[in-house]
């Protein structure tokens, strides 16, 4: 059966470091996967919220 390089490269990957999707995992769960937040915490961020000018580099005071 066929495989391209890019397969075989992946699977010789796979078994010299068997860990390698576990740690891919712990390092999507650090960054990405987040709890959500309730709706109060959400309202009370929205409502903190300070209103940004329209052009950031230029404050006008």
């Amino acid at each position: 059966m066929y495989q391209s390089d890019i397969t075989q490269f992946l699977n010789q990957l796979k078994e010299q470091k068997p860990t390698l999707e576990a740690e891919q995992r712990q390092g999507r769960a650090l960054l990405w996967d987040k709890a959500p937040t309730d709706l109060d915490e959400r309202a009370r961020q929205q409502a903190s919220k300070v209103e940004q000018t329209p052009y950031v580099y230029y404050q006008n005071f």
